[in-house]
């Protein structure tokens, strides 16, 4: 889809609301990129709109009566109405605006009524290659809509209604009774293509869900819900790897300590438990813009952009104090483990995560080795310890 990489802001009225309805519990994201199929196509759409002006002025100028050309200059003005509207959401939605939507969606409509209404007056004009034109017209475009906006099944039902619907309007005042067959011919198609369209629209939001789901599991921990090795390497390439100059990353290394003991004693399903609630505490301790990941057994990442060190220190510091509360398991457990913190910033300790995972770890090392239950800061030359000082260690102020 064209439109997949731009981002069409939602309607917002009723009327349009409805038609473009996905039904019940279907994501905003999935909505928004069904909106995004409606803008897309492009062939299609020109298609489209030469055909129903082409058409419209060459039987205006077979028949030149008010009514056709009434009709083919509301196709001109129509058409062009459109292709500005779909030009100024387009411009708007790659720079980040909201977009007509609305506008957009029901002048798609009134383009469908215009085709309806071209070719009930040709229908009953008695010419019959003006009826023949036009409906052959009409056919042709209900496959653009059923193609273009298979994102929106009840807009493609309204727009066929609409655009072969007068078929049956005209049957009765042509004399020919054979075109009442139309009465049990169009009902059908409309009701058979709208049926597809729902069909392929399920067909669509299930594809699209799965996607989602699979890039959510590919870039999180199943046992946690945290972001994961991938997720966290998107995240640091999202935050800091794409625009560097004058950025700053902290990354902050946790790992728990006794956590080997709670496996040994009470199994891996009270491990995975404790994984989980210590998850849960990581999430409660982080800001909303920060991003919490697990990437391996014990150890647990946040990137912040939260740089300063004496905040940092602080932050490092309630780590370890609320990470090394008890726990309360649902087996009725109560267990204690401890947590360790490195930090390293970026870019002082570089500028891609490989080189702030090797510094984090290092102060995480440190931390460790002077009794655990510590944050420790990398420095430029040295360790930094929130702690007490020791050698190759100063005290942060």
């Amino acid at each position: 889809m064209s439109g997949a990489a731009l981002r069409f802001s939602l309607p917002r009225w009723r009327v349009t609301r409805w038609l473009v309805d996905a039904g019940p519990d279907v994501p905003s994201e999935i909505r928004t990129a069904l909106i995004g199929s409606l803008f897309g196509t492009l062939p299609i759409f020109a298609g489209g709109v030469l055909n129903s002006v082409a058409v419209s002025f060459l039987i205006a100028w077979r028949i030149p009566t008010l009514p056709f050309q009434l009709w083919c200059a509301f196709e001109v003005l129509c058409c062009v109405v459109r292709l500005l509207v779909l030009s100024s959401a387009r411009s708007r939605a790659e720079r980040g605006l909201s977009t007509p939507t609305d506008i957009y969606l029901l002048l798609g409509v009134a383009w469908a009524s215009g085709i309806g209404a071209g070719t009930f007056l040709s229908l009953t004009s008695g010419d019959w290659v003006v009826g023949a034109l036009a409906c052959l017209s009409a056919a042709a475009m209900v496959g653009g809509i059923c193609f273009r906006n298979f994102g929106a099944p009840r807009m493609v039902g309204v727009m066929i209604a609409l655009t072969l619907g007068p078929c049956c309007l005209a049957a009765p005042f042509v004399d020919q009774p054979i075109m009442l067959v139309t009465f049990m011919q169009i009902p059908f198609y409309l009701f058979s293509m709208t049926v597809a369209a729902y069909k392929l629209n399920a067909m669509l939001i299930s594809t699209m869900r799965a996607e989602r789901e699979n890039a959510f599991h590919a870039r999180h921990d199943m046992l946690t819900g945290l972001s994961n090795r991938a997720g966290l390497s998107r995240a640091f390439s999202t935050r800091f790897a794409a625009a560097p100059e004058g950025r700053r990353l902290a990354l902050i290394y946790l790992d728990l300590d006794g956590f080997k003991i709670v496996n040994d004693s009470y199994g891996h399903m009270a491990g995975d438990a404790l994984l989980q609630l210590v998850a849960e505490r990581l999430r409660a301790l982080v800001r909303n813009a920060d991003t919490a990941a697990r990437i391996g057994g014990d150890e647990f990442v946040v990137l912040s952009e939260q740089t300063e060190r004496a905040q940092l220190q602080k932050l490092g510091d309630r780590l370890v104090r609320e990470i090394s509360k008890p726990y309360e398991l649902d087996s009725g457990h109560h267990i204690a483990i401890g947590a360790s913190v490195g930090i390293a910033l970026a870019p002082d300790h570089g500028t891609d995560l490989a080189a702030l995972m090797n510094a984090a770890d290092a102060a995480l090392y440190e931390a460790k080795s002077r009794g655990k239950a510590l944050c420790v800061i990398a420095g430029q030359n040295a360790l930094i310890e929130g702690g007490s000082a020791g050698p190759g260690l100063q005290r942060l102020h």
